[in-house]
Protein backbone atom coordinates (compact mmCIF):
# COMPACT_ATOMS: atom_id res chain seq x y z
CA UNK A 1 0.00 0.00 0.00
CA UNK A 2 0.88 3.48 -1.00
CA UNK A 3 0.90 4.47 2.67
CA UNK A 4 3.09 1.28 3.88
CA UNK A 5 6.10 3.38 3.81
CA UNK A 6 7.44 6.66 5.07
CA UNK A 7 6.28 8.27 1.90
CA UNK A 8 3.15 8.90 3.84
CA UNK A 9 4.81 10.71 6.74
CA UNK A 10 3.70 13.75 8.06
CA UNK A 11 4.28 16.06 5.49
CA UNK A 12 3.31 19.48 6.75
CA UNK A 13 4.78 22.89 7.72
CA UNK A 14 4.37 24.31 11.53
CA UNK A 15 2.11 27.17 11.78
CA UNK A 16 -0.62 25.50 9.05
CA UNK A 17 -4.21 26.06 9.99
CA UNK A 18 -7.10 25.14 7.86
CA UNK A 19 -10.48 26.11 8.31
CA UNK A 20 -12.21 23.04 9.24
CA UNK A 21 -16.15 24.10 9.83
CA UNK A 22 -19.33 24.06 7.56
CA UNK A 23 -20.69 26.84 5.75
CA UNK A 24 -24.38 27.46 6.08
CA UNK A 25 -25.91 26.62 2.82
CA UNK A 26 -28.22 29.17 1.12
CA UNK A 27 -31.53 28.19 -0.90
CA UNK A 28 -32.87 29.69 -3.65
CA UNK A 29 -36.41 31.05 -3.07
CA UNK A 30 -38.92 28.57 -4.59
CA UNK A 31 -40.55 31.33 -6.20
CA UNK A 32 -37.75 32.42 -8.46
CA UNK A 33 -35.65 30.05 -10.46
CA UNK A 34 -31.96 30.58 -10.15
CA UNK A 35 -29.96 31.98 -12.95
CA UNK A 36 -27.30 29.01 -14.18
CA UNK A 37 -24.10 30.01 -13.49
CA UNK A 38 -22.11 31.60 -16.30
CA UNK A 39 -19.15 29.50 -17.33
CA UNK A 40 -16.23 30.81 -16.03
CA UNK A 41 -13.75 32.54 -18.74
CA UNK A 42 -10.57 30.76 -19.31
CA UNK A 43 -7.40 33.15 -19.44
CA UNK A 44 -5.02 33.84 -22.45
CA UNK A 45 -2.32 32.00 -20.63
CA UNK A 46 -4.58 28.92 -19.58
CA UNK A 47 -5.72 28.75 -23.05
CA UNK A 48 -2.50 28.35 -24.51
CA UNK A 49 -1.12 26.11 -21.55
CA UNK A 50 -4.58 24.13 -22.54
CA UNK A 51 -3.69 24.15 -25.92
CA UNK A 52 0.13 22.99 -25.51
CA UNK A 53 -0.86 20.00 -23.23
CA UNK A 54 -3.36 18.88 -25.67
CA UNK A 55 -0.74 18.47 -27.85
CA UNK A 56 1.90 16.74 -26.02
CA UNK A 57 -1.46 14.41 -25.47
CA UNK A 58 0.03 12.20 -22.35
CA UNK A 59 0.87 12.70 -18.59
CA UNK A 60 3.32 10.65 -16.83
CA UNK A 61 2.04 10.24 -13.10
CA UNK A 62 3.77 8.04 -10.27
CA UNK A 63 2.33 6.32 -6.92
CA UNK A 64 -1.57 7.69 -7.05
CA UNK A 65 -3.47 4.55 -6.40
CA UNK A 66 -7.25 5.63 -7.08
CA UNK A 67 -8.77 4.89 -3.53
CA UNK A 68 -6.16 7.38 -1.86
CA UNK A 69 -8.09 10.57 -1.17
CA UNK A 70 -10.22 10.46 -4.26
CA UNK A 71 -7.18 9.78 -6.84
CA UNK A 72 -8.77 7.74 -9.11
CA UNK A 73 -11.79 10.30 -9.86
CA UNK A 74 -9.24 12.81 -10.19
CA UNK A 75 -7.16 11.21 -12.60
CA UNK A 76 -10.06 10.21 -14.59
CA UNK A 77 -11.69 13.50 -14.53
CA UNK A 78 -8.79 15.34 -15.67
CA UNK A 79 -8.32 13.06 -18.82
CA UNK A 80 -11.78 13.29 -19.82
CA UNK A 81 -11.69 17.61 -19.67
CA UNK A 82 -8.63 17.89 -21.45
CA UNK A 83 -8.34 14.26 -23.75
CA UNK A 84 -4.61 13.95 -22.26
CA UNK A 85 -3.87 10.55 -21.60
CA UNK A 86 -3.05 9.98 -17.79
CA UNK A 87 -0.26 7.02 -17.52
CA UNK A 88 0.14 5.63 -14.07
CA UNK A 89 3.11 4.11 -12.79
CA UNK A 90 3.93 1.86 -9.17
CA UNK A 91 0.33 3.35 -8.24
CA UNK A 92 1.64 1.54 -4.32
CA UNK A 93 5.34 3.34 -4.28
CA UNK A 94 6.37 5.40 -1.66
CA UNK A 95 8.08 9.05 -1.98
CA UNK A 96 11.48 7.35 -1.90
CA UNK A 97 10.23 5.31 -4.86
CA UNK A 98 9.26 8.25 -6.91
CA UNK A 99 12.07 10.42 -6.69
CA UNK A 100 14.56 7.36 -7.61
CA UNK A 101 12.26 7.01 -10.63
CA UNK A 102 12.77 10.76 -11.29
CA UNK A 103 16.38 10.40 -11.25
CA UNK A 104 16.85 6.57 -12.91
CA UNK A 105 14.04 7.48 -15.43
CA UNK A 106 15.70 11.00 -16.78
CA UNK A 107 15.32 11.55 -20.50
CA UNK A 108 13.17 8.80 -20.70
CA UNK A 109 9.42 9.20 -21.90
CA UNK A 110 8.33 7.08 -18.80
CA UNK A 111 10.08 10.05 -16.82
CA UNK A 112 7.39 11.08 -13.98
CA UNK A 113 5.95 14.54 -14.81
CA UNK A 114 4.75 15.33 -11.51
CA UNK A 115 5.17 13.74 -7.92
CA UNK A 116 2.81 14.04 -4.97
CA UNK A 117 5.74 13.34 -1.84
CA UNK A 118 5.78 13.93 2.01
CA UNK A 119 7.55 17.45 2.71
CA UNK A 120 11.04 15.52 3.26
CA UNK A 121 11.05 14.41 0.03
CA UNK A 122 9.91 17.56 -1.58
CA UNK A 123 12.59 19.47 -0.16
CA UNK A 124 15.42 17.02 -0.94
CA UNK A 125 14.07 17.02 -4.39
CA UNK A 126 13.89 20.40 -4.35
CA UNK A 127 17.80 20.83 -2.90
CA UNK A 128 18.65 18.19 -5.44
CA UNK A 129 17.04 20.54 -8.43
CA UNK A 130 14.89 17.96 -9.67
CA UNK A 131 11.92 20.18 -10.03
CA UNK A 132 10.42 23.19 -12.12
CA UNK A 133 9.35 26.10 -10.42
CA UNK A 134 5.87 27.01 -11.39
CA UNK A 135 3.20 28.93 -9.51
CA UNK A 136 -0.63 28.13 -10.03
CA UNK A 137 -3.29 30.68 -10.80
CA UNK A 138 -4.58 29.81 -7.57
CA UNK A 139 -0.95 30.69 -5.74
CA UNK A 140 -2.24 33.41 -3.41
CA UNK A 141 -5.09 31.10 -1.84
CA UNK A 142 -2.04 28.87 -0.57
CA UNK A 143 -1.08 30.06 2.88
CA UNK A 144 2.78 31.58 3.08
CA UNK A 145 3.51 28.26 4.85
CA UNK A 146 2.39 25.64 2.59
CA UNK A 147 4.77 26.58 -0.31
CA UNK A 148 8.07 26.89 -1.75
CA UNK A 149 8.44 30.97 -2.51
CA UNK A 150 9.91 29.95 -5.86
CA UNK A 151 7.49 27.56 -6.43
CA UNK A 152 9.56 24.57 -6.45
CA UNK A 153 6.89 22.65 -4.44
CA UNK A 154 3.60 23.51 -2.81
CA UNK A 155 1.17 21.74 -0.57
CA UNK A 156 -2.35 20.32 -1.68
CA UNK A 157 -4.40 18.28 0.82
CA UNK A 158 -4.23 16.38 4.31
CA UNK A 159 -6.16 15.82 7.29
CA UNK A 160 -5.82 14.82 11.12
CA UNK A 161 -5.76 11.56 12.84
CA UNK A 162 -8.51 10.13 13.98
CA UNK A 163 -10.27 7.61 15.66
CA UNK A 164 -11.91 5.11 13.45
CA UNK A 165 -14.38 2.24 14.92
CA UNK A 166 -16.86 -0.45 14.45
CA UNK A 167 -20.40 0.96 16.52
CA UNK A 168 -21.44 -2.52 16.93
CA UNK A 169 -18.64 -4.14 18.25
CA UNK A 170 -16.47 -1.36 20.39
CA UNK A 171 -18.70 0.24 23.43
CA UNK A 172 -18.04 2.45 24.75
CA UNK A 173 -17.50 4.72 22.13
CA UNK A 174 -13.91 6.53 22.42
CA UNK A 175 -13.83 9.95 22.25
CA UNK A 176 -9.81 11.05 22.88
CA UNK A 177 -6.92 8.57 22.37
CA UNK A 178 -6.60 8.24 26.23
CA UNK A 179 -9.25 6.61 26.07
CA UNK A 180 -7.91 3.78 24.36
CA UNK A 181 -6.68 2.20 27.66
CA UNK A 182 -9.69 1.41 28.36
CA UNK A 183 -9.96 -2.58 29.16
CA UNK A 184 -13.06 -2.54 27.59
CA UNK A 185 -10.82 -2.51 24.34
CA UNK A 186 -8.90 -5.56 25.11
CA UNK A 187 -7.20 -7.03 21.31
CA UNK A 188 -9.24 -3.94 19.61
CA UNK A 189 -6.90 -1.20 18.98
CA UNK A 190 -4.86 -0.97 15.39
CA UNK A 191 -2.53 1.94 13.51
CA UNK A 192 -1.52 1.47 9.46
CA UNK A 193 1.39 -0.64 9.96
CA UNK A 194 4.48 -0.44 11.61
CA UNK A 195 5.14 3.28 12.76
CA UNK A 196 9.18 3.00 11.44
CA UNK A 197 8.03 2.03 8.10
CA UNK A 198 4.33 3.16 7.55
CA UNK A 199 4.06 7.51 7.72
CA UNK A 200 -0.03 6.63 8.72
CA UNK A 201 0.93 4.95 11.90
CA UNK A 202 4.19 7.35 12.53
CA UNK A 203 0.92 10.14 12.85
CA UNK A 204 -0.80 8.15 15.16
CA UNK A 205 2.35 7.78 17.78
CA UNK A 206 2.94 11.36 17.11
CA UNK A 207 -0.97 11.91 18.10
CA UNK A 208 -0.58 9.94 21.19
CA UNK A 209 2.33 11.76 22.54
CA UNK A 210 0.83 15.19 21.81
CA UNK A 211 -2.24 13.93 23.73
CA UNK A 212 0.31 12.41 26.79
CA UNK A 213 2.15 15.79 27.40
CA UNK A 214 4.39 14.88 24.66
CA UNK A 215 4.86 18.06 21.71
CA UNK A 216 6.17 18.42 18.40
CA UNK A 217 9.68 18.22 19.85
CA UNK A 218 8.73 15.24 21.94
CA UNK A 219 7.55 11.67 21.07
CA UNK A 220 8.38 9.74 23.12
CA UNK A 221 4.67 10.23 25.85
CA UNK A 222 3.50 8.52 22.18
CA UNK A 223 5.90 5.50 22.74
CA UNK A 224 5.14 5.12 26.25
CA UNK A 225 1.30 5.27 25.76
CA UNK A 226 2.00 2.44 23.03
CA UNK A 227 3.76 0.78 25.66
CA UNK A 228 1.31 0.53 28.22
CA UNK A 229 -1.42 0.02 25.52
CA UNK A 230 0.41 -3.01 24.59
CA UNK A 231 0.71 -4.42 28.22
CA UNK A 232 -3.19 -3.95 28.75
CA UNK A 233 -3.83 -6.13 25.62
CA UNK A 234 -5.37 -3.61 23.78
CA UNK A 235 -2.74 -2.98 21.05
CA UNK A 236 -2.62 -5.49 18.43
CA UNK A 237 0.27 -5.55 15.69
CA UNK A 238 -1.76 -5.93 12.77
CA UNK A 239 -1.89 -3.42 9.95
CA UNK A 240 -5.94 -1.71 9.60
CA UNK A 241 -7.19 -2.12 6.14
CA UNK A 242 -10.91 -1.89 4.68
CA UNK A 243 -10.79 -5.73 4.76
CA UNK A 244 -9.50 -6.11 8.31
CA UNK A 245 -12.29 -3.32 9.51
CA UNK A 246 -14.43 -5.21 7.76
CA UNK A 247 -13.87 -8.71 9.18
CA UNK A 248 -13.78 -7.27 12.87
CA UNK A 249 -10.14 -7.93 13.16
CA UNK A 250 -9.14 -4.19 13.71
CA UNK A 251 -12.64 -2.22 15.50
CA UNK A 252 -10.38 0.25 16.46
CA UNK A 253 -7.90 2.15 14.36
CA UNK A 254 -5.70 5.34 14.64
CA UNK A 255 -5.58 6.60 11.05
CA UNK A 256 -5.42 10.01 8.93
CA UNK A 257 -9.39 10.90 8.85
CA UNK A 258 -9.77 10.79 4.99
CA UNK A 259 -8.10 6.95 4.91
CA UNK A 260 -10.72 6.47 7.96
CA UNK A 261 -12.96 7.82 5.55
CA UNK A 262 -12.46 5.23 3.34
CA UNK A 263 -13.18 2.58 5.57
CA UNK A 264 -16.23 3.78 5.65
CA UNK A 265 -17.17 3.90 2.40
CA UNK A 266 -15.62 0.37 1.51
CA UNK A 267 -17.13 -1.39 4.51
CA UNK A 268 -20.89 0.94 4.36
CA UNK A 269 -23.54 -1.50 4.41
CA UNK A 270 -21.66 -4.32 6.58
CA UNK A 271 -19.91 -1.80 9.20
CA UNK A 272 -21.02 1.08 11.37
CA UNK A 273 -17.74 2.67 11.09
CA UNK A 274 -17.74 5.85 12.91
CA UNK A 275 -14.60 8.89 13.00
CA UNK A 276 -13.47 10.93 15.44
CA UNK A 277 -10.67 13.47 15.68
CA UNK A 278 -9.90 12.92 19.14
CA UNK A 279 -10.05 16.05 21.92
CA UNK A 280 -7.14 15.92 23.18
CA UNK A 281 -4.73 15.56 20.20
CA UNK A 282 -5.26 17.09 16.79
CA UNK A 283 -2.32 16.11 14.68
CA UNK A 284 -2.14 17.40 11.15
CA UNK A 285 -0.35 16.45 7.49
CA UNK A 286 -0.33 17.82 4.53
CA UNK A 287 1.57 16.26 1.47
CA UNK A 288 3.10 18.46 -1.36
CA UNK A 289 2.94 18.56 -5.21
CA UNK A 290 6.21 19.44 -7.52
CA UNK A 291 6.69 18.98 -11.22
CA UNK A 292 9.55 17.73 -12.47
CA UNK A 293 12.61 19.77 -13.78
CA UNK A 294 12.81 18.58 -18.04
CA UNK A 295 9.75 15.79 -17.99
CA UNK A 296 8.24 14.69 -21.01
CA UNK A 297 5.69 16.28 -20.63
CA UNK A 298 5.63 20.14 -18.96
CA UNK A 299 2.65 21.56 -20.48
CA UNK A 300 0.52 18.47 -19.00
CA UNK A 301 2.11 18.55 -16.05
CA UNK A 302 1.09 22.44 -15.24
CA UNK A 303 -2.32 21.70 -16.58
CA UNK A 304 -2.69 19.10 -13.94
CA UNK A 305 -1.39 21.06 -11.26
CA UNK A 306 -3.86 24.00 -12.44
CA UNK A 307 -6.60 21.44 -12.97
CA UNK A 308 -5.77 19.89 -8.77
CA UNK A 309 -5.76 23.59 -7.31
CA UNK A 310 -8.47 24.78 -9.15
CA UNK A 311 -11.96 24.57 -7.34
CA UNK A 312 -12.96 21.36 -9.10
CA UNK A 313 -9.86 19.75 -8.36
CA UNK A 314 -9.84 20.82 -4.62
CA UNK A 315 -13.55 19.97 -4.29
CA UNK A 316 -12.75 16.29 -5.93
CA UNK A 317 -10.04 16.03 -2.48
CA UNK A 318 -12.42 17.16 -0.12
CA UNK A 319 -14.81 14.49 -2.11
CA UNK A 320 -12.12 11.99 -1.12
CA UNK A 321 -12.34 12.91 2.75
CA UNK A 322 -9.03 15.01 2.36
CA UNK A 323 -8.63 18.64 3.11
CA UNK A 324 -7.74 20.50 0.39
CA UNK A 325 -5.27 23.14 0.85
CA UNK A 326 -7.32 25.80 -0.91
CA UNK A 327 -10.41 25.29 1.88
CA UNK A 328 -9.94 28.15 3.75
CA UNK A 329 -9.70 30.05 0.53
CA UNK A 330 -13.01 28.22 -1.14
CA UNK A 331 -15.00 28.37 2.05
CA UNK A 332 -15.00 32.22 2.71
CA UNK A 333 -15.64 32.37 -1.39
CA UNK A 334 -18.61 30.00 -0.75
CA UNK A 335 -17.08 27.51 -3.49
CA UNK A 336 -16.33 24.36 -1.34
CA UNK A 337 -18.88 21.90 -1.79
CA UNK A 338 -20.57 21.96 1.42
CA UNK A 339 -21.85 18.45 1.10
CA UNK A 340 -18.58 16.93 0.95
CA UNK A 341 -17.47 19.56 3.57
CA UNK A 342 -20.30 18.75 5.81
CA UNK A 343 -18.98 15.44 5.72
CA UNK A 344 -15.59 15.90 7.44
CA UNK A 345 -15.14 14.71 10.92
CA UNK A 346 -15.89 17.71 13.18
CA UNK A 347 -13.14 19.29 15.15
CA UNK A 348 -13.65 19.25 18.88
CA UNK A 349 -14.27 22.33 20.83
CA UNK A 350 -11.20 24.42 21.18
CA UNK A 351 -9.57 22.15 19.13
CA UNK A 352 -5.74 23.39 18.98
CA UNK A 353 -4.31 21.94 15.80
CA UNK A 354 -1.01 21.07 15.79
CA UNK A 355 1.56 20.52 12.72
CA UNK A 356 4.96 19.29 12.95
CA UNK A 357 7.96 20.91 10.66
CA UNK A 358 10.17 19.09 8.83
CA UNK A 359 12.99 18.68 11.49
CA UNK A 360 10.73 17.74 14.24
CA UNK A 361 9.45 14.79 11.84
CA UNK A 362 13.26 13.96 10.87
CA UNK A 363 14.10 13.84 14.85
CA UNK A 364 11.42 11.99 15.72
CA UNK A 365 11.84 9.42 13.70
CA UNK A 366 15.16 8.85 15.26
CA UNK A 367 13.04 8.21 18.37
CA UNK A 368 10.92 5.84 17.44
CA UNK A 369 13.57 3.99 15.16
CA UNK A 370 15.03 3.28 18.43
CA UNK A 371 12.29 2.82 20.73
CA UNK A 372 9.89 0.83 18.89
CA UNK A 373 11.35 -2.32 18.75
CA UNK A 374 11.79 -2.16 22.45
CA UNK A 375 7.67 -1.88 22.68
Amino acid sequence: MRNASLRRAAAVVAGLTLVVGVVSATTASAATKPKPKAKPAVSKAMAKLIKAAKKEGQLNVIALPHDWANYGEIITSFAKKYGIKVNEQNPDGSSADEINAVISLRGQQRQPDVVDVGLQFAVQGAEQGLFQPYKVSTWKDLPATAKDPAGKWFLDYGGFIAIGYNAKLVSPAPTSIKDLLNPAYKNQVALNGDPTQAGAAFAGVFAAALANGGSVTNIQPGLDFFSKLKAAGNYIPVQATPATVQSGQTPITLDWDYLQAKYKDETSGKVDWKVVVPSDAQYGGFYAQAIVKHSPHPNAAKLWEEYLYSNQGQNLWLKGGARPIRLDAMVKAGTANKTYLSALPAMPAKSKPTFASLVDILLAKVTLASGWSKI
